[in-house]
């Protein structure tokens, strides 16, 4: 019996087990993240999803050659039984320790187990290092994504729409005065780091004043920024920037206030080059892949939890704090128009969560300024 939300997943597996074999993988790791470590997703980056059927934001996914495990919370376990088929086994526990003993039963010494290094923070990828050390077991980081490849032309297609510049009155400060603010840090810095690099969307759209939407909910676009004393490159796909935005970025070219647009897909080639000179090179590491962190040699990394600017943008000055302050009372009017609604409809029992939520969105949207909910409106409770 399989409850007619569960998604058919035989056909899927099989195409990821035959893309093992051909790696030579005994088991495959499927992480619920992207390249940035976002706590929401792209419907394109949804690969736990599309290979379980299991939609929650939290979970791993472990494949080997005759068997298949998704760990999640508790929030997640009623969801995940009716969302997967009987080729999944559900571990209802999240602890990477219980996922290294489930492989370690389910695949012998000898073996490789795979994952794509650039899905995987430095931490979570030092975790799974350490539970398979020494069983006789190899941690193989293998670039070609094989839930991709088996994915195939049925994957979304990347984001096309537009990135933009926050007009000047939502901004606490010019984007210029913001990389000088971490360049300054850079230079009081003990081991005086030549450069950071960047990879949460949030903190790279804070630096240079710029918006998307790649991700619902979330008003960033796919990016890496590479910041040095004297240049700054921004990976990112160049055709997306409004006329304005790319204007903005090169207004002050030549010079060290010149934004050098590259391709998104050249990072890891552009840090492994820089990192060559005698350089030292200052990370999060909450935010970067072990991917990009691998091309790096130990002696040249500054290693923090948080990168500079993730920090400075946890700070908000009196514009922004003005900001906050008028966006909670814009929102607060719809919230109390809701609630007024709510008095008024629930006694004639004509609300469900469902309208629920799709009236406070709309009077949220009538709000000046809004841009939407910042995630799926939760209108009911008991």
């Amino acid at each position: 019996y399989l409850p007619p939300t569960a998604t058919e997943t035989t056909a899927r597996l099989a195409a990821l087990r035959g893309a093992m074999r051909a790696h030579s993988v005994d088991a495959y790791i499927v992480p619920a993240t992207d390249a940035h470590m976002s706590e929401y997703i792209a419907e394109r980056d949804s690969r736990l999803g599309w290979v379980t059927g299991f939609t929650g934001s939290a979970g791993t996914g472990v494949v080997t050659l005759d068997k298949a495990a998704l760990w999640t919370d508790s929030r997640y376990w009623t969801q995940a039984e009716r969302q997967m088929d009987c080729n999944w086994e559900l571990q209802r526990t999240t602890w990477i320790e219980s996922i290294g003993q489930w492989i370690l039963e389910a695949v012998p010494a000898g073996r490789n187990v795979s994952l794509d290094p650039f899905l995987f923070s430095i931490d979570t990828w030092s975790s799974y290092s350490q539970v398979l050390h020494g069983s006789g077991r190899t941690l193989l980081p293998i670039e070609t994504n094989l839930v991709d490849q088996v994915w195939g032309d049925q994957r979304p297609p990347p984001a096309s729409s537009k990135i933009y510049s926050l007009p000047t009155e939502f901004t606490g400060s010019s984007w210029q005065e913001k990389v000088a603010g971490i360049r300054q840090q850079m230079e009081q810095h003990i081991r005086s780091p030549t450069a950071v690099l960047l990879s949460g969307l949030e903190e790279i759209a804070w630096l240079f004043n710029l918006r998307g939407d790649d991700i619902p909910y979330n008003p960033v676009f796919y990016s890496y920024t590479l910041l040095t004393s004297t240049s700054i490159s921004l990976f990112v796909d160049e055709t997306r920037l409004t006329a304005e935005a790319q204007q903005s970025l090169q207004a002050g070219c030549p010079g060290p206030l010149c934004v050098e647009l590259q391709e998104y897909s050249q990072v890891r080639a552009h840090v492994h080059d820089y990192a060559q000179g005698n350089v030292t090179i200052w990370l999060g590491t909450e935010y970067t892949t072990y991917g990009l962190y691998g091309v790096i040699p130990q002696e040249k990394l500054l290693e923090e939890r948080y990168s500079p600017v993730m920090l400075a943008k946890a700070v908000k000055n009196a514009k922004e704090q003005e900001l906050l302050r008028a966006a909670h009372v814009r929102d607060a009017v719809a919230v109390i128009q809701y609630l007024l609604w709510l008095e008024k409809m629930v006694p004639q029992g004509l609300v469900d969560e469902f309208s629920g939520a799709r009236r406070v969105d709309a009077l949220r949207w009538a709000q000046k300024h809004s841009r939407g909910p910042s995630f799926e409106s939760i209108s009911a409770s008991g």
